[in-house]
């Protein structure tokens, strides 16, 4: 069972258990809420899989630019005229949609980084005790 906000995401982006399960988010035990447990392989997986997914995201953004470069009326009459205004509102609604969902993704990879970070850090937190000199 995938749970937790990462799960989800991950869920919603790739569906279903593209990641196998080595890679499913099982919740911690507790009534904590909004945490999950995943090791550090595990994370470091889920965020490459985002950043893929932002790549293509940034790629899509200069599709879009490019589009809205060569949007041209085929004729110099007011049909013409028309279909490229209502395709220039639809490409500016895309832009937008992408512009929106790039930025989403990008908080959400910072937001995953940081959270490998405090995992790594309380990992080795935790091992120093039984750490020999």
């Amino acid at each position: 069972m995938i749970i937790g906000e990462a799960g989800q995401a991950v869920q919603a982006v790739w569906g279903g258990d593209i990641l196998g399960e080595r890679g499913r988010v099982y919740g911690g035990g507790g009534g904590g809420g909004g945490q999950f447990k995943m090791d550090p392989e595990e994370l470091a997986s889920v965020i490459g899989l985002w950043e893929d997914e932002l790549d293509k995201i940034v790629d899509d953004a200069r599709r879009i630019d490019i589009i809205i470069g060569a949007m041209e009326a085929p004729g110099k009459d007011v049909v013409s005229s028309g279909y490229v205004s209502t395709s220039m509102d639809s490409l500016t609604a895309l832009q937008a949609q992408n512009d929106s969902m790039r930025k989403y993704v990008q908080e959400y990879v910072k937001k995953l980084k940081e959270a490998q970070t405090k995992t790594v850090a309380t990992d080795q937190g935790m091992a120093d005790p039984f750490r020999t000199v």
